[in-house]
């Protein structure tokens, strides 16, 4: 079983990410951002430094996690944004020797508003195709964008673009609402997703945490994998009944680095801190399976 994360919440610099990959003694991260900025928006000669400081640690790419058609971008944004970040992507994972990059299906509307389905679907038929032409592998995130209204909005989306896959994220159903259920819209639930999707997941990402208060405007509160809501051991062990073979990347989102207010720096030791804590409470959950 491959285990990796997403190691810019261990750390901004590279170096710091590579050393939580060698403390949890894994060979594979997640690679989202380097500095604060993405891998598609590095500057060449940064990207450059960073492939090669990979290269020299012996730590290989286990997926790119892309800004593509992410929660921060409505369906009407400028499509050509997008086919830039395409064409800075593909060469970058090329380098890296990655063939999984994460995307997303822009970001949701007000729920009862026009979401555009065509114009999406449009889009990340285009996004798919490109990736399959340089040999590389689309998967979609269930996160806050259209297909994370709900189950069957992941699947409209795996039906309506040839090639897409999923990457199943174990924590985003907790705190988002089932949109294919009546009002009140309950929570999803997380196992309840996966069993819906498992068929088109390629690869995981591992959160957990806990649903906002009702009638608060608390955020969710996330939580060490097995402390919160995802019904994450239940998951694992259902997909290890389901001979599931991809990988999984942590996402903890338990330290300061997502919860600070702009212009504020995380307590960066904090952040590497509780990473290495959630790899090795993971690892041990894995464990408990055999």
């Amino acid at each position: 079983m491959q285990l990796s994360g997403f190691t810019d919440e261990a750390g901004k610099d590279l170096a710091t990410q590579i050393k939580a990959c060698k403390e949890l003694g894994w060979t594979h991260l997640s690679a989202r951002s380097i500095g604060g900025t993405n891998i598609h928006e590095l500057s060449e000669d940064d990207f450059r430094q960073a492939a090669d400081q990979l290269d020299e640690a012996g730590i290989q790419v286990v997926e790119f996690g892309s800004l593509i058609g992410n929660w921060a971008k409505p369906i009407s944004s400028d499509f050509d944004i997008t086919l830039a970040e395409i064409d800075r992507a593909i060469p970058r994972m090329k380098r890296l020797n990655t063939n999984c990059v994460r995307i997303m299906s822009y970001a949701m509307e007000p729920w009862g508003e026009n979401q555009q389905d065509t114009e999406r679907f449009r889009r990340l038929r285009e996004i798919v195709k490109r990736f399959e032409g340089a040999g590389l592998q689309a998967v979609h995130e269930n996160c806050q964008n259209y297909g994370g209204f709900s189950a069957e909005h992941t699947l409209r989306l795996v039906e309506e673009v040839p090639g897409l896959k999923l990457v199943f994220d174990t924590g985003n159903p907790v705190f988002t609402r089932d949109r294919s259920k009546p009002e009140p819209h309950p929570w999803q639930d997380a196992l309840e997703f996966y069993r819906a999707v498992k068929a088109h997941v390629a690869h995981v990402h591992v959160k957990d945490c806990l649903n906002p208060p009702e009638g608060s405007t608390e955020p969710e509160k996330y939580t060490m994998p097995g402390e919160g809501q995802a019904r994450l051991l239940e998951t694992l062990k259902e997909m290890k009944a389901d001979g599931y073979n991809g990988g999984f990347a942590i996402e903890p989102h338990v330290a300061t680095v997502f919860h600070v207010q702009d212009g504020q720096e995380p307590d960066w030791q904090q952040c590497y801190d509780s990473f290495i804590a959630y790899g090795k409470a993971f690892e041990a959950m894995v464990r408990s399976l055999d």
